[in-house]
């Protein structure tokens, strides 16, 4: 870099550009310190910190390309007569001081993104933008948003006002020669930034956190973007289909063709009662099920599953009075995912969820087959549907759906904006069932609730509990007072000594590890609970969010079981136990304590996983294990790429044999 003196006052004479490029790395630097130490410098060797830094210069440089490359063009457009007026000054400081705000305020961004997530801008940040509406507003109810704007505002002009007393901004004449070259490097940059960068070279170590620092949030927010979907046959390891198709046939599932699942489901109209072969503990079967989709509930939250904070008091009683599963885990980390698992049993294909994706409508869900034999199906939500694509998703495979938009502002205790109250949800479907009944007496019902208090900003009427609002402690205590008076109030109702409870979270509330799918993270409370059906006990058996559907349909003497990719739990007692965990990239199987990863670039690795602790590390890869990951994995992403898991579709193609 080259200054020359500026008169009396000494000012050196900068490139705009230049001014630019240094304040940005050096705010992703001071970020990335931060980072480290919130993540704890002892979670990473001397040697993975340095690499975390190096690769992180890497991705800052890369990620600065696409900021200057604007200016380069700018400047190499604007007249000569226009670099040394006034305004043209006036207007570069302007400038100068709305990038330092700009920067600063990715900085915050950034910081608390890490907070919730330990992670740079990925696909959930990607998500996140194009449902304003409630991420704007949950940051708005979370933290003091013009407070915090302002004090960006007034440090970035702090800065800008320190900078200008020592330099000025080069304003000399420019040839046609230095216009070219401008014009050259402002197109070349980003170019061979695209090339020779990928989000991919993040993973130098096997320190998941180090891995993460080492990303810039730009460069990994555009990577996310452009991966919203990941083609499984392009980017995974693939085996022939026919091996496939034999691998999980040897594994029990066979998956039987949907044109005979649907056939049989609708010539049955309502389950059979009689039949009570596989009904496990069940003393008889139910005729209703709830099933209760809990907002990021954790095992480790339950004291139940070994906390000591009681935060769960009416769950741990529901769990004593129940059959609890003990190791159930989640097959994501967001509330798609989960709701991908529990209605469609597939393990999660990469990519964008099923959910958010183009053509999901007709698809052979849980409440597709229920619907067929006579049931009346429902997705009840706290939240505006149209976030997630929840409402268009469940309308268009047989659920009525009802939202925040059906509920009367006499029926909200409290709210946010993620969604009403939990207790104001429940109260609502126990009206919704109540109206049922009363329209249609004795008809089953499937109605599936997903709950929204335990979010941030951790919001819930006051009252209710004896922890504070605005953080996790207090909205899980609450969750587990509004479950427990929701089953108290259903006591009195006709239908609930028919019914099924089923409460289940859709995923953990962290995923933070030291490796990417760090399986403790994933495990998940599941409780049945039906007094007058179910005697209390415990599962022992791992299995996966995937095996609910199909065991839920098992119980009730439901047709459709046989077409999930997941297994009754009471069919599956001699099977060997095996659990899905993902991330939007990194397909993990879990089984004999090894978890085998398919990533990108066709990649595969496996680590040994502590039965106790959960704990992973690196170890050789079992070829038997492989095969049956890839084999679950690529079928499963066939089979909706291919639409075999349509209502109506070609039943003679890929995983439908």
């Amino acid at each position: 870099m080259k200054f020359a003196s500026s008169g009396a006052h000494q000012r050196r004479h900068v490139s705009f550009v230049v001014l630019l490029g240094l304040t940005a790395l050096l705010f992703w630097f001071i970020l990335r310190i931060f980072l480290w130490v919130d993540v704890g410098i002892n979670k990473m060797s001397i040697a993975q910190s340095f690499a975390a830094f190096a690769v992180g210069a890497w991705f800052d440089l890369a990620a600065l390309t696409f900021l200057i490359s604007p200016c380069l063009l700018l400047s190499a457009i604007v007249p000569n007569q226009w670099r040394s007026a006034r305004w043209a000054h006036i207007a570069r400081w302007g400038m100068a001081w709305l990038v330092t705000a700009a920067l600063l305020f990715g900085i915050v961004a950034e910081y608390i993104f890490w907070q919730e997530f330990t992670t740079r801008f990925n696909f959930i940040a990607v998500d996140y933008l194009i449902y304003t509406n409630e991420v704007i507003g949950n940051i708005r109810e979370s933290y003091p948003v013009p407070l915090m704007l302002s004090i960006i505002g007034v440090a970035a002009l702090g800065m800008t006002l320190a900078i200008f007393g020592k330099v000025r901004f080069n304003d000399k004449p420019l040839d046609a020669k230095d216009r070219f070259r401008l014009i050259v490097l402002a197109t070349l940059l980003p170019l061979i930034s695209l090339a020779a960068a990928n989000v991919d070279q993040m993973q130098q170590t096997n320190n998941a956190f180090a891995n993460e620092l080492a990303g810039n949030g730009l460069f990994s927010l555009s990577s996310a973007m452009r991966r919203n979907e990941l083609d499984y046959d392009k980017f995974y390891s693939t085996i022939p289909q026919q091996q496939a198709d034999t691998t999980l046939k040897q594994l029990n599932v066979a998956r039987a063709p949907l044109s005979e699942v649907l056939r049989a489901s609708t010539a049955n109209k309502l389950p059979e009662t009689s039949n009570t072969n596989s009904l496990g503990p069940f003393s008889r079967r139910p005729k209703n099920i709830i099933l209760i989709t809990v907002e990021s509930l954790s095992a480790e939250y339950l004291g139940t599953y070994g906390s000591t904070e009681n935060l769960t008091p009416e769950l741990d009683k529901i769990a004593a009075r129940g059959l609890k599963f003990e190791r159930i885990f989640a097959t994501g980390t967001r509330t798609v995912r989960g709701l991908d698992a529990l209605s469609l049993g597939i393990p999660p294909i990469p990519g964008q969820a099923i959910i958010h994706r183009p053509d999901n409508e007709h698809l052979a869900t849980i409440g597709e087959f229920l619907e067929a034999q006579g049931f009346n199906t429902y997705f009840l939500y706290g939240g505006y549907g149209y976030f997630d694509n929840m409402n268009a998703y469940f309308k268009a495979n047989d659920y009525k759906v009802i939202d925040r938009t059906d509920f009367n502002k006499d029926e909200i205790a409290a709210e946010n904006v993620w969604g009403v109250a939990d207790e104001s949800l429940f109260n609502h479907t126990l009206k919704t069932l109540d109206q049922a009944e009363a329209q249609s007496p004795g008809k089953p019902f499937f109605a599936q609730i997903m709950t929204t208090s335990n979010h941030r900003p951790f919001t819930f009427p006051e009252g209710r509990i004896d922890l504070p609002q605005g953080h996790r402690p207090g909205a899980v205590k609450y969750t587990d007072y509004a479950i427990g008076k929701f089953l108290e109030d259903a006591k009195s109702k006709p239908w609930f000594k028919d019914t099924l409870f089923v409460i289940v979270a859709d995923h953990c509330a962290s995923v933070a590890g030291k490796t990417r799918l760090p399986v403790a993270k994933y495990h998940i409370p599941v409780i049945f609970y039906a007094p007058d059906l179910l005697k209390p006990g415990k599962y022992s058996r791992m299995a996966s969010q995937i095996d609910i559907a199909p065991t839920l349909l098992n119980i009730l003497g439901a047709k459709g079981e046989e077409h999930f990719f997941g297994e009754s739990l009471f069919k599956a007692e001699k099977n060997t136990s095996r659990a899905f965990i993902s991330n939007y990239q990194e397909l993990g199987y879990y089984k004999h304590n090894q978890l085998i990863v398919l990533s990108p670039k066709r990649k595969v690795e496996a680590f040994k996983v502590d039965p106790v602790t959960m704990d992973s590390e690196p170890t050789s890869v079992d070829p038997e294990l492989l095969q049956e990951a890839i084999a679950y994995y690529q079928t499963a992403s066939r089979s909706f790429k291919q639409g075999a898991l349509k209502e109506y579709g070609d039943h003679n193609i890929i995983g439908m044999r």
